[in-house]
């Protein structure tokens, strides 16, 4: 996607069909930041759609439910 593609208004109809797709990803198991880099688009822009559409965003950092490397 090129620079002027990435900063085009996304609404109606194409924006709720991103909106799925970038929820059935995030909650595969996808980060934000790997949404944001496959599709094109920006960080900021997939946390608003995720937001938007009421997903319960993970914590930031992880998962730190693993036990530590030095152990």
């Amino acid at each position: 996607m090129d620079k002027q593609e990435s900063r085009r208004r996304i609404v109606g109809n194409e924006r709720d069909t991103l909106a799925k797709e970038y929820v059935r990803r995030y909650e595969a198991g996808d980060s934000i930041r790997a949404i944001a880099d496959a599709s094109g688009r920006s960080y900021g822009f997939v946390h608003r759609v995720l937001a938007e559409n009421e997903v319960r965003l993970r914590p930031r950092g992880g998962d730190t439910k693993r036990g530590s490397k030095t152990d």
